[in-house]
């Protein structure tokens, strides 16, 4: 009997110690990894780690999980892409997204192009597109879970250093905040947060069919094709969704949240999804 063929080595990326408002990164990580141990060969390494063990050659594929905002890292996670890039290495998610990869820049672009998302400006002169309503929400371009997040009354914008990456966003009264998880472009599920107040309290939200045409929208719109991506929207009083942000670097899942049943699904989705990058062109060759 010929020898089994070698499994897939994976080197996954994650903080298992990064603690995160209202969320177990750890416990989330451990859980898929390990369910991703069933058919690859799987190591963790730190986020401050994952360029020099990339670019040992070492793995068939890296996937970037729960590493945390990488505003605390920044320097280290340029690194790790461009030693990535020139290896050719396969990374999950692939390295083409436009949206919160790439920062906060894709809201002003998908706002002025008239896509549903909350009105988003970046420079002063804009700022006229805005709605005009009491209060405003500013944050940086580059910042991720509400890091450098502030309230400005309509009175206070004029001192905004736009120079720094603003951004500034009427703040939006909205119903409740619902987010759709994709595996490529496959919607898995959806959670909603019915109170306004507590963003990660969650329970399972049945989406309807325009609800999902919202989502997929921005799915297609971006450019991963091998990939975990959250779709974040809130809804208006008016009944409308709009986009918060589309997170396709590394979004938190919620797995504990879902049944048995809907998170074997996912993990079969995720497996799945990691053959066909190991399959597709190494990044240096397409």
């Amino acid at each position: 009997m010929p020898p089994a063929a070698p499994r897939p080595r994976v080197l996954y990326v994650t903080d298992l110690a990064y603690e995160a408002r209202g969320r177990r990164y750890c416990d989330e990580d451990i859980y898929l990894s390990s369910r991703l141990r069933e058919d690859f060969d799987l190591a963790l390494c730190h986020p401050l780690d994952a360029a020099a063990l990339t670019e040992t050659g070492a793995f068939d594929a890296v996937v970037v999980r729960n590493s945390g905002p990488v505003l605390h890292y920044q320097a280290a996670y340029d690194d790790f892409r461009a030693r990535a890039a020139r290896c050719g290495a396969r990374v999950y998610n692939e390295l083409t997204g436009k949206a919160d990869m790439a920062g906060k820049q894709y809201l002003v672009d998908l706002s002025a192009a008239g896509h549903p998302v909350i009105p988003t400006a970046d420079r002063a002169e804009d700022l006229t597109r805005l709605p005009e309503v009491a209060e405003y929400v500013a944050k940086p371009k580059a910042g991720a879970d509400s890091i450098g997040l502030r309230f400005v009354p309509r009175d206070d914008l004029g001192a905004l250093d736009f120079e720094g990456g603003v951004l500034v966003q009427p703040r939006v009264r909205f119903r409740y905040e619902v987010s759709f998880y994709f595996v490529d472009h496959a919607f898995q599920y959806a959670l909603h947060a019915p109170d306004p107040e507590r963003r990660w309290a969650l329970e399972r939200y049945e989406p309807t069919a325009e609800d999902l045409a919202f989502a997929q929208g921005f799915i297609d719109w971006n450019a991963v094709e091998h990939g975990i991506q959250r779709v974040d929207a809130c809804r208006t009083p008016e009944g409308e969704l709009l986009l918060v942000e589309l997170e396709d670097l590394n979004p938190y899942l919620s797995l504990d949240l879902l049944d048995e049943a809907s998170r074997d699904a996912f993990v079969v989705s995720v497996k799945e999804s990691l053959r066909g990058l190991l399959a597709a062109p190494a990044a240096g060759t397409r």
